[in-house]
């Protein structure tokens, strides 16, 4: 066997270099999403976010070099993760309303919303990050309608079923919204039987 060229040592600990720092931002993204969620913005620094992760601040900052850059990076990797997962509850295309209902609703109503709450109040007042996450929920936003369109089997070229979709959308929010206060779960059940209903209805 002949020598280990220096090409050939550097590729062998780029590998593993290059997954520890997948592994490192991993950790970062979703300490942030959990400090936005339970802190809020004024309580989420990326000292406090790093720690969380159980890394330094300086690996942190090698990562995402502002606190913006942070955060709307880790909304947008939940969000991703969060689409694929709702994809592959549904791997075979449309499915039965009601799950299909239930499994958007519940997008709007876990850490991820909650985080995202906290970053479109933190944009209200920060000029810096707002534009970022304007784009940022104009492109989750888009994302979600498409899945939505899909998985509801959804011919959004007959009239009023682009509106019925997003609609649908805007309800599964504003339930998100109000759960973050209190625990919604009857009253959503009861109003997502009644949007599958209406959907069945729009929709054929």
């Amino acid at each position: 066997m002949g020598p280990v060229t220096d090409s050939a040592a550097a590729a062998a600990t780029t590998g593993p270099k290059q997954a520890r720092s997948r592994v490192t931002r991993r950790h970062l993204l979703e300490a942030a999403v959990s400090c936005l969620a339970e802190h809020g913005w004024a309580g989420s620094t990326v000292s406090a976010v790093a720690e969380r992760a159980g890394v330094s601040r300086g690996a942190a900052q090698h990562h995402f070099p502002t606190r913006e850059d942070l955060f709307t990076a880790a909304v947008e990797y939940v969000a991703e993760e969060r689409s694929t997962a709702l994809r592959d509850l549904f791997h075979a295309g449309p499915a039965a309303r009601p799950a299909v209902v239930q499994a958007l609703v519940d997008l709007y109503t876990g850490a991820l919303f909650r985080a995202a709450l906290q970053l479109w109040v933190a944009a209200s007042n920060e000029e810096q990050l707002r534009p970022r996450v304007t784009e940022l929920e104009a492109r989750v936003g888009r994302e979600t309608h498409r899945i939505a369109v899909e998985l509801l089997g959804a011919d959004e070229s007959v009239p009023g079923v682009r509106e019925t979709v997003q609609g649908l959308l805007d309800m599964a929010r504003g339930l998100g919204l109000a759960n973050v206060l209190t625990d919604d779960a009857a009253r959503r059940a009861r109003v997502v039987a009644q949007w599958s209903r209406i959907l069945d209805a729009a929709l054929g």
